[in-house]
């Protein structure tokens, strides 16, 4: 099920959220002022000219602060609109002048000056109102008595009520007086739009707004617009940028509902939605809900991209603005960081979409630019190197740091990944080494100027040609290294001589199924002991089997077989037919099932997961007796292995046996033959004499078709 994010109507913007407001049923406007002023409204509204700004003869009205209130005026009980209250708030300004010479005119002077200090004042103030589609300009006469003025003080406030606007647009409010005696106030506001529920319930306007439900459902995001069947409304995603106009990316005309799915990687701090419903001077709403979205963030960084507009030019592109800065770093052709030209080029703050240039004389290929946030703890998030593709690869330069002092002093240093190295010195660093023949280069002029100001100068110098000179210790390590491989060669070979010698280590698992099987299998024993090979079986260490158990002792011979890079051989009766079905059912038997000196059942538990897991190959092989059991009888487990059926395949199994690289016997064609015919008399015997298959197996020539 998606995860809701807020559920919230289209018109979600940037504005606060309105809960209540307070109601007006007054059709008409009106004024008010604060108490002890008197104010008039004049009917109708008048032509908005501030005029020319006037000296102040005296003491007068000005405004000083304007202050907005949103209201409802309404004419029903569901037909109201937003209307916007403004305050006017007044104060005296400008000072009663003073007669020039008071002795000559005396107390006739007095008198006059007293008249005008106890009359009242009176202003007519303009409030111009701005909003699309809507502009007016009202008039305002305000009185104060003589009381209340004192130049420089407040007197009060005078209200009106009120300005019709449109949902969600923007405001703008000026007043000043007639005549006017200083600069007009201003007041810029963003209206709401429909997002209180008092405000939804009474302004039909909002009622044809689509709901807007985002929500995640994987790794996507999805916007699900609730609105009827018949309702058709527009639709558009644009990218919010700061700089310039919105930036449209997908606008489609809809019919509702609709559920529309964006990719997590789609989304970016600046993706807004618009939506209006498809009639004439609709409003259109807005929401950017994916400003805080973390992943926002990071989609934003991995959509920039640094570009390079001239040799001396590049831009930072990106859909949103950042908050980021850049600088140049030089690339050393051994790999590691790219190192910052800090002081002498230090980080600069960039802005998305706009072209820079380059504060140098020279382009080269390991010089490159550095993009990351304006916090100092964050890691780089971009670099390019812009000359790569023009000039080519890096080089295998120094870069020579000159710092220029007062009293035309300087120092050099190099810049290695260690840090910037001082020249000259006795570091151990492959600039110090070099130092005295860099600043002969230098002064020679065999090095490039990147960069040249008053606080110091970049130089590229070439290390080329200081490479043959190590050529010689190159070809001494070259030698040293053919000669360490050649004894460990020698020292392989006669390991390998020493271990065809002792013969190849055969590790023989069987099922006793009886006793005439068990003189077949050490008559192979022995025959196999002739060629020669170093064998190790049951029938050969009864004391040991008793004394350690038939688990341990196979993994002892197993693991010691292995190690020697031997084989395990896996001779298949009709009754190790039948333990390897059981235990591909049941992984655990019981205990006690089987015989005391069985190590075939016990070994299962080990062998079993190498064949499981893909090991078996070239560490194990199989074999069976002719007419005893058919290769085919095997579980198909076990025959991702070599199989043969003996004595007829008797070559091709002591080949298997002996390995790729082991030396053939002089006389390998009379054993094969001699060890055939031993076996092939041991399995005439087995026929011959009557057996007695033990608990659970089953012996004879007809069990050979069984699986």
């Amino acid at each position: 099920m998606p995860v809701p994010w807020f559920l919230l109507s289209l018109a979600l913007g940037r504005s606060p959220v309105v809960f209540s407001l307070e109601r007006l049923v007054e059709p008409q406007d009106t004024a008010y002022c604060s108490p002890g002023l008197s104010c008039h409204l004049w009917d109708g509204d008048t032509l908005c000219l501030p005029g020319s700004i006037v000296p102040v003869p005296g003491p007068v009205l000005v405004p000083t602060h304007l202050q907005t209130e949103l209201v409802l005026r309404c004419h029903q009980e569901t037909d109201c609109g937003i209307c916007v209250r403004v305050a006017v708030h007044l104060a005296v300004h400008g000072h009663w002048e003073e007669p020039e010479d008071e002795e000559t005119l005396g107390g006739a002077a007095d008198q006059e000056l007293e008249e005008p200090r106890n009359a009242s004042l009176q202003a007519q103030v303009v409030l111009s109102f701005q909003a699309y589609p809507t502009t007016r300009c009202v008039l305002l006469e305000v009185q104060v008595p003589a009381a209340l003025v004192q130049p420089g003080q407040s007197v009060g406030s005078v209200v009106f009520d009120c300005f019709e606007a449109a949902l969600g647009g923007e405001m703008r409010i000026w007043s000043y007086t007639q005549p006017r005696y200083q600069k007009e106030l201003n007041l810029t506001q963003q209206l709401p739009d429909c997002r209180g529920l008092e405000v939804r319930n009474s302004i039909q306007s909002c009622w044809a707004l689509p709901w807007l439900d985002v929500s995640t459902y994987g790794d996507d995001v999805r916007l699900v617009l609730n609105v009827s069947e018949e309702q058709r409304f527009g639709l558009s995603l644009y990218w919010n940028q700061v700089q310039g106009s919105p930036k449209p990316w997908w606008n489609r005309n809809l019919t509702g509902p609709q559920t529309i799915t964006l990719n997590h990687t789609d989304l970016v701090p600046c993706l807004c939605i618009q939506v209006w419903p498809l009639e004439p001077d609709s409003v259109r709403t807005d929401i950017c809900p994916f400003k805080e979205d973390p992943r926002a963030h990071r989609n934003l960084w991995h959509a920039a991209r640094l570009r390079l507009l001239s040799p001396r030019s590049w831009r930072l592109e990106a859909p949103c603005s950042l908050h980021a800065e850049a600088g140049l770093c030089w690339q050393a052709l051994g790999g590691g960081p790219c190192q910052p030209l800090v002081p002498l080029l230090p980080w600069e703050n960039v802005t998305v979409n706009e072209a820079r240039e380059f504060p140098l004389l020279k382009g080269h290929p390991n010089l490159c630019v550095q993009v990351r946030k304006v916090s100092s703890w964050e890691k780089l998030q971009l670099q390019e190197c812009f000359w790569a593709d023009s000039l080519g690869p890096l080089k295998d330069d120094v870069l020579l740091v000159e710092t220029r002092r007062p009293h035309d002093s300087r120092s050099l240093c190099a810049l290695e990944p260690s840090g910037c190295t001082s020249l000259p010195s006795r570091a151990s660093t492959r600039a110090a080494h070099l130092g005295e023949q860099l600043l002969l280069d230098l002064q020679s002029g065999q090095c490039l100027q990147l960069w040249d100001d008053d606080l110091g100068a970049l130089w590229a110098c070439p290390m080329d040609k200081y490479i043959h000179k190590r050529w010689a210790l190159v070809w001494l390590a070259c030698l040293l290294f053919t000669a360490v491989l050649f004894l460990l060669l020698l020292l392989k070979k006669d390991h390998v001589k020493a271990a065809t010698t002792r013969g190849r280590a055969t590790l023989l698992l069987y099922s006793a199924d009886d006793a005439g099987f068990e003189r077949l299998v050490g008559v192979l024993a022995s025959a196999l002991c002739q060629l020669p090979l170093r064998v190790a079986v049951d029938l050969w260490s009864r004391r040991e089997l008793s004394a350690q158990g038939p688990l341990a002792w196979f993994h002892a011979q197993r693991l010691q077989t292995l190690q020697e890079g031997g084989m395990v051989v896996l001779l298949f009766s009709p009754g190790a037919v039948a333990l390897c079905s059981e235990w591909l059912q049941d992984p655990a038997p019981a205990p006690g099932a089987h015989g005391p000196h069985d190590a075939f059942a016990a070994s299962l538990s080990c062998v079993l997961p190498d064949f499981l897991q893909g090991r078996a190959p070239g560490r194990y092989v199989g074999a069976c007796f002719d007419r005893l059991l058919h290769p085919d009888a095997v579980p198909a487990l076990f025959r991702t292995v070599p199989v043969f059926s003996l004595p007829s395949q008797l070559p091709d199994f002591l080949g298997a046996l002996q390995g790729p690289c082991a030396r053939r016997p002089r006389r390998l064609g009379e054993t094969v033959e001699q060890v055939s015919r031993a076996l092939q008399q041991a399995l005439d015997s087995c026929f011959q004499t009557p057996r007695a298959p033990g608990p659970g197996r089953t012996m004879g020539p007809e069990a050979g078709d069984q699986t």
